[in-house]
C-alpha cells in the first residue's frame, strides 16, 4: 500500500510539472511582400494613429521641429504638399526610403511601414 501511496504521489507530482510548463512563443512579423497588390489603408484610422505615436513627439515631427510636421490635424498636408511621398514612383518617395532606413527604428513593424507604402501606392488618399 505504501508503495502505492508512493507512485500516486510521484505521477501527480509529474502531472503537475507538465502541466504547468510554460513557454512563450514569439512570432516574427508575417511575411509581407512589398510588391504584392495594394491593401486598402485608411489615413485617417491607420496612418494618422500610427504617426501621432511614432513620430509626432517631442524634438521630433512637431511644430519647430524636423519637416514634416506630423500633428494629427496638419499631418495629410504636410506629408502629401510637403513633397514626401510620390504616388507615381511609390519607391522613390521621401517617406518611403526614410521609414526604411534612418527611421526605421521608430516604425520597426514591418507590417506598419507596408501600410504607409500601401498608402502611397494607392495614391495617398486622404480617407
Amino acid at each position: 500500500m505504501k508503495q502505492l501511496t508512493i507512485y500516486a504521489v510521484l505521477m501527480l507530482t509529474v502531472m503537475i510539472g507538465f502541466t504547468s510548463c510554460y513557454k512563450d512563443i514569439i512570432l516574427p512579423d508575417a511575411a509581407v511582400d512589398p510588391d504584392g497588390p495594394p491593401q486598402a489603408v485608411s489615413f485617417k484610422t491607420d496612418i494618422a494613429p500610427m504617426v501621432n505615436t511614432k513620430c509626432a513627439l517631442s524634438g521630433c515631427h512637431v511644430s519647430g521641429a524636423h519637416k514634416p510636421f506630423l500633428l494629427t490635424d496638419i499631418a495629410y498636408q504636410q506629408i502629401v504638399n510637403g513633397g514626401f511621398v510620390n504616388t507615381a514612383v511609390p519607391k522613390e518617395s521621401i517617406l518611403y526610403k526614410k521609414i526604411n532606413a534612418e527611421m526605421k527604428e521608430y516604425i520597426p513593424s514591418a507590417i506598419d511601414r507596408q501600410k504607409i507604402y500601401d498608402w502611397i501606392r494607392n495614391g495617398a488618399p486622404n480617407n
